[in-house]
């Protein structure tokens, strides 16, 4: 398998004079733990809940300081890099620059470790330098999850078909949301991934499955969104 079979697409993206308010927004309602920022159609970085972890709004930018004073002393001072962390109102100013990148045609072991290499969550895909999706570990986790041995492997051909005209009928609809929900075929049976707000959408994926020529199952692991009490 490779990048282009596990991947979410579309991604939700944002710009870098989005305000930091809106970025912790989209991750909210979305159910991600990542925003792309692209600019001019070039993806320049990307803000994570990691990145939105120390902020004055919600009282974490002054962490305790471990350690004697005077090894601090001795110590890279950052805290300037780290009052803009924690104050600053826009993307740019908060988002990570050094983003790596995978193609479309990446195999998932590569994709794997590179995860796995850098420590990250998450790694977008580029085609011709346009981001087109992107990859998590939860998507790695969902192909684990459905792995079998090679050679008990049937028809994948006919599973990419079915894919295909899957995301075909599901995307004309209002219902589906391709940011909260996955779609991974295996053998003919269709697996969904990923957040519903009811289950009446769990019904109409399920029936825009079975509609499928060549589908016989469908397992939907997807969760009801439940929203927070309000205070």
């Amino acid at each position: 398998m490779k990048a282009s079979d596990i991947m979410t697409s579309p991604v939700i993206t944002a710009g870098p004079a989005t305000p930091v308010s809106d970025i912790a927004a989209l991750l909210f309602k979305n159910h991600i733990s990542a925003v792309p920022i692209v600019d001019q159609g070039k993806l320049v970085g990307i803000v994570s809940e990691g990145d939105l972890l120390l902020r004055k709004e919600i009282g974490t930018d002054r962490p305790e300081r471990a350690g004697s004073w005077w090894l601090r002393l001795f110590a890279e001072d950052r805290s300037a890099v780290e009052y803009v962390k924690s104050h600053a109102r826009l993307a740019r100013d908060v988002m990570a620059r050094d983003v790596v990148s995978v193609a479309p045609d990446t195999p998932m072991a590569e994709i794997a470790a590179l995860l796995a290499a850098r420590g990250i969550k998450r790694v977008p895909v580029l085609r011709d330098g346009a981001l087109v999706g992107i990859v998590s570990r939860a998507n790695l986790v969902q192909a684990m999850a459905l792995a079998e041995h090679p050679a008990q492997r049937v028809h994948p051909s006919g599973d990419d078909a079915i894919r295909g005209r899957l995301l075909t009928e599901l995307e004309r609809h209002s219902w589906w949301r391709p940011t909260r929900s996955s779609v991974v075929v295996k053998e003919g049976v269709v697996h969904y991934w990923g957040w519903i707000d009811s289950e009446d959408e769990r019904d109409a994926a399920r029936v825009a499955a079975e509609n499928i020529s060549g589908v016989h199952g469908v397992d939907d692991r997807r969760r009801l969104y439940q929203p927070l009490p309000m205070a």
